[in-house]
């Protein structure tokens, strides 16, 4: 909370300084007497100018929230069919859960532990858990049905298997196709015209009051959508929760006989 917090405050403060500077060189560079069609014109390019700003903010805003939300349904995803093929597992015979469920409970611990802070800092899967995955795989392969209950049952867990695969590559594409830097060139430069084209505007304190709340709101939509473009990283780190309640779930059950 403490991160997002400064983050967020060096993004606001930042957008505030850089827009209160460009509309006082420009206001340097103009002189401070201006006519009344000079003012007409900027008013007519800070609206062009902040609609497609606007634009292009709110596009990237919505599509790192739809990516945030997305990850969140493939975690869960991902974890109820661990679970499934966990559980399945234990159904199909007690001697050939055994290799398959270490597998697995070894898998979440990896992703838990390891991938999922990996992620934040490499933008690539475990290897490690790609091998536990693999593991659990081939002991699922292994298994030779004695009747149409076990056939079932392991048909069920393949099904399973390839969907934590996919969920797992998904995972991965969701912080690989992080934001170009022509998304914030593009966004920094329609602050600064924006900031340019106010230079007609006498700078009293009413006037610096608003531009810097333009400033400012840009920096907290900047903020955000920086937060959510990598959702493996504070400030807005999404938690694996679906695979930590699944732990806690296997921890609780009640030992093998």
């Amino acid at each position: 909370m403490g991160l997002g917090i400064f983050i967020g405050s060096i993004f606001i403060g930042g957008t505030i300084a850089l827009t209160l500077a460009c509309y006082f060189l420009m206001r340097w560079i103009s002189g401070s007497e201006h006519e009344t069609h000079e003012r007409d014109l900027a008013s007519s390019v800070v609206f062009r100018v902040s609609a497609l700003h606007g634009l292009i903010l709110a596009l990237v805003f919505a599509q790192e929230m739809f990516s945030y939300q997305q990850l969140r349904l493939q975690t869960a995803t991902e974890a109820n069919a661990v679970a499934d093929i966990y559980f399945d597992a234990g159904r199909y015979g007690d001697a050939e859960k055994v290799p398959i469920q270490k597998e697995l409970s070894d898998y979440i611990r990896v992703v838990i532990d390891k991938e999922w802070p990996g992620l934040g800092e490499t933008n690539r899967l475990s290897p490690e858990a790609w091998a536990q995955w693999d593991e659990a795989y081939r002991a699922i392969l292994d298994l030779v049905p004695a009747n149409p209950r076990q056939q079932s049952l392991r048909g069920h867990m393949l099904d399973r298997i390839y969907l934590v695969s996919e969920s797992r590559t998904k995972r991965e594409s969701t912080v690989a196709d992080s934001l170009s830097g022509i998304f914030w060139f593009a966004a920094i430069s329609g602050v600064i015209f924006i900031a340019l084209a106010y230079y007609s505007y006498p700078p009293m304190r009413r006037n610096i009051v608003l531009i810097s709340l333009f400033g400012a709101y840009t920096g907290v939509i900047l903020f955000l959508i920086f937060a959510f473009s990598n959702p493996y990283t504070q400030p807005a780190e999404l938690s694996p929760g679906p695979f930590l309640r699944l732990q806690e779930q296997i921890a609780a059950l009640p030992p093998a006989s």
